[in-house]
């Protein structure tokens, strides 16, 4: 059992408490175009609104895969978790047949990669208040550079492809951190942007040129590398940052974005 290690911080701890967190957060308009996405995954009191609004678009699925920045530097570079994820909101069992599906070329199954990580878990009680009878496939990545964004995508695609299921992909990214507020919108401006020109290229080129501290780039890179598979487009849903409700002279970026066919 995987437990939740941010409950009670990053969101309440309180079954009630966070339902009423989601309630306020979410109103579902459910896409059936929308096939993978962008989401935020700081404490819900900064990054909430905006990751409400994408988990309010993304179609009920079999399984969601949830790929997340390794903040931790533990386990292995491209980890997948089997166990069974617990969240105040209940259990959510993890999809092993679309693991077993996956050619793990470049995937491995590591819980250590998992263990302390909060940028997955976040994402989780989003969709078990929006959806019912539906699976995740955690992957945890340490390694975020273009070959291995494309990597992970192709694997994604092939398990799809081999067990027929209906997916959707989530990115768990945060933007540009601990800056100005000012600076911080002008500098995801351009990340957004070279997000929504759909070119992953230009992404990583942008993202080297101006260092950007977007946690979380290569998570987006495998939803951009999946949804231009699809042959979707990206769409800016909602864009905040932590100084709408802190301190504005140190704030972290968050882009809600979904790419739809």
């Amino acid at each position: 059992m995987r437990h939740p290690r941010v409950a009670g911080s990053f969101y309440p701890s309180n079954r009630q408490s966070l339902i009423a967190m989601l309630e306020e957060y979410t109103s579902p308009s459910k896409d059936e175009r929308v096939v993978s996405c962008v989401s935020p995954h700081a404490g819900y009191v900064y990054s909430g609104r905006t990751a409400g609004r994408v988990h309010s678009l993304l179609p009920d699925a079999e399984t969601f895969v949830i790929l997340g920045p390794n903040h931790t530097g533990m386990g292995l570079p491209v980890a997948v978790s089997k166990d069974t994820w617990l969240t105040p909101l209940g259990e959510v069992e993890v999809d092993e047949d679309f693991i077993e599906a996956m050619p793990g070329i470049i995937i491995d199954v590591d819980e250590t990669a998992h263990r302390y990580e909060h940028s997955l878990e976040v994402q989780v009680p989003f969709l078990q208040f929006l959806h019912d009878n539906f699976k995740i496939v955690p992957i945890c990545l340490g390694l975020q550079d273009e070959e291995t964004a494309r990597e992970v995508a192709e694997e994604i695609s092939a398990a799809e492809e081999e067990t027929g299921r209906k997916i959707v992909v989530i990115a768990s990214s945060d933007m540009h951190h601990y800056l100005p507020d000012e600076e911080c919108r002008r500098l995801d401006e351009k990340v957004i942007d070279a997000i929504l020109s759909m070119d992953v290229g230009k992404y990583y080129d942008t993202i080297y040129r101006l260092q950007a501290s977007v946690c979380g780039y290569g998570c987006i890179a495998v939803a951009m590398n999946y949804a231009l598979k699809k042959g979707a487009k990206a769409e800016l849903v909602d864009y905040s940052t932590s100084g709408d409700v802190a301190d504005r002279n140190q704030v972290v970026g968050y882009a809600g974005i979904v790419f739809r066919v």
